[in-house]
């Protein structure tokens, strides 16, 4: 049900939304991989990059041009990730979601949305923000008014969260 409602394959339950971006941030991302984030991410976002062997990007909060200077100067071989909340918990402000994902095909990178504060409250059926994106964290604690939160995406990115997120299998 909650990959319907993102319009993705599959979705992926946990006991809370800190879990989550942690679950999905050390999962995927790692050693000679590299994390952009934008500088006013969530703690957990925060966090869940530091645990994850990937070197760490910070970007200027919601530049479109900074981001875009630094995946093209970052040429590294491993894998890139940007992540970013759609709405930012701090200020309010949303992310230049359609600018991001155009960047991040561009660069081959993969677009990472915390969509704790969007969920339940922006989109057409309070689905959120968050478009052709690989992976979407959405709290269900906030708007939803239930605890825990979910991860959707393609089914092999969700396949992949069961198999190896150790915040997934050890809770």
């Amino acid at each position: 049900k909650f990959a319907r409602f993102k319009g993705t394959e599959r979705s992926l339950y946990f006991s809370s939304g800190y879990l989550a971006n942690l679950a999905v941030l050390t999962t995927f991302a790692e050693a000679g991989d590299v994390i952009f984030s934008d500088e006013r991410n969530h703690a957990s976002l925060i966090d869940g990059a530091r645990l994850s062997r990937a070197r760490r990007v910070v970007f200027p909060h919601n530049d479109v041009a900074a981001l875009e200077r630094v995946l093209r100067e970052d040429i590294g071989e491993g894998q890139k990730f940007v992540v970013v909340e759609s709405l930012f918990s701090m200020d309010g402000d949303k992310a230049p979601l359609a600018e991001y994902v155009a960047l991040c095909a561009a660069a081959d990178a993969a677009l990472i949305v915390d969509e704790a504060h969007a969920v339940g409250v922006y989109g057409e059926h309070g689905e959120g923000l968050a478009r052709e994106v690989f992976l979407s964290i959405n709290t269900a604690g906030k708007a939803m008014g239930v605890s825990g939160a979910f991860v959707a995406g393609s089914g092999d990115a969700i396949e992949s969260l069961i198999q190896r997120a150790r915040p997934f299998i050890f809770s």
